[in-house]
């Protein structure tokens, strides 16, 4: 739609991860080494955390076209609620191994055979399991027996773990102590600063052909970066909605008033009147509040900052019942004022057609006294 109208040869802004759009930030720069770093040493887990929408997937798809050329089988893997041999399944299914119906041993055993048939082969197997949080205990206690697996002391197997911010939590718990002794590099994906966001959309704006149309003015930088705290997700989805408005208005320049009026659109369409999806505080110099919780391992910080959470929804949901209730009585009133009319109407066309009395004639018997009296 506005891709012709500002002359541009793809949608700069798209929400699907692309590696071509990979943008080289610091903080992703310095993620991509500790994952290269990973690969070097062939072992154990790397665990790539941050909120949701800091471009942990695209991280690792920018990882992979990178590895055309070398000796890695990788396959990715993304998790949900499932049990221990469920996760087995799933990792014989990402390898292209046979799953139905094979018991836990037989899944062992076939992932341990294809395993040394690719280091026969001179190549190393590579797992990464997106959305790592909603993995339960046993199935991470799953993927370190599998990276026992070895030959003359050498590892077949390795994963990359990438998660949001309470998998840190998760991993420093007890219960997977063995777990957290194989993490060889963990890093911690934060959101962009205002610079790093201004470089960011012009970076994404110049992969898609942009000709300086339309133009983006210092101030509605500093907006955009106000209202997504320097998320590269939101900020896809707040700068598309920036270029439709700009094409719908007709509109070459994209200053401050535009991205406050798009915001407020926004806004208007949440359910709870905030940003979508929502975020927390975060800025250049602070870190973000959940992160503090997540580096203090502060449970009970995290347990008050959900609560409040919760508190403020069910706020939001009493006013929208109200709301709704209002609506329910004008609408009530609506239909009865309607059946009443509509009995009026009724009437008026049941009753007999009602004559204007005619002109009384005069008699000419009168007009004629009346001529003669004349």
């Amino acid at each position: 739609m506005y891709t012709q109208f500002f002359r541009l040869n793809k949608k700069p802004f798209q929400l699907t991860p692309d590696p071509e759009f990979f943008f080289n930030s610091p903080v992703h720069k310095r993620a991509l080494a500790y994952l290269r770093y990973g690969l070097a040493q062939g072992e154990g887990f790397v665990v790539v955390t941050g909120m949701p929408g800091t471009g942990k997937t695209l991280l690792v798809k920018a990882l992979f076209a990178s590895l055309r050329q070398e000796n890695i089988v990788a396959g990715v893997m993304v998790t949900s609620q499932v049990g221990a041999e469920d996760t087995l399944r799933i990792i014989s299914a990402t390898f292209g191994l046979a799953y139905d119906g094979d018991d836990k041993a037989t899944l062992l055993r076939n992932l341990e055979r294809f395993f040394k048939e690719k280091a026969r082969e001179g190549k190393r197997v590579l797992l990464v399991v997106d959305e790592a949080q909603n993995l339960p205990l046993q199935s991470l206690e799953e993927l370190r027996m599998l990276s026992n697996f070895e030959v003359n002391g050498r590892p077949l197997f390795q994963a990359f773990l990438l998660g949001q911010d309470e998998f840190r939590l998760t991993l420093q718990s007890e219960a997977l102590t063995q777990v957290y002794q194989r993490v060889i590099a963990t890093y911690h994906l934060r959101p962009l600063t205002l610079e790093e966001t201004r470089a960011y959309i012009l970076h994404r704006l110049k992969l898609a052909g942009w000709q300086q149309d339309p133009r983006f003015n210092e101030a509605a930088f500093k907006e955009i970066h106000a209202f997504t705290k320097g998320i590269p997700r939101v900020v896809n989805s707040l700068c598309d909605r920036l270029l439709l408005f700009a094409y719908l208005e007709e509109r070459h320049d994209i200053d401050a008033k535009v991205v406050q009026t798009v915001v407020e659109e926004i806004r208007e369409e949440s359910p709870t009147g905030e940003s979508l999806p929502p975020t927390h505080e975060a800025s250049a110099a602070d870190t973000p509040a959940l992160t503090q919780i997540v580096n203090s391992a502060s449970q009970g910080g995290l347990v008050a900052h959900l609560e409040q959470r919760i508190a403020k929804l069910e706020s939001r949901v009493a006013e929208l019942q109200g709301l709704l209730q209002r609506e329910r009585a004008l609408l009530r009133k609506a239909i009865l004022l309607q059946l009443d009319m509509d009995e009026v109407y009724a009437v008026d066309l049941a009753e007999p057609e009602r004559k204007t009395p005619a002109k009384a004639e005069k008699n000419p018997a009168e007009e004629g006294t009346v001529e003669g009296e004349a």
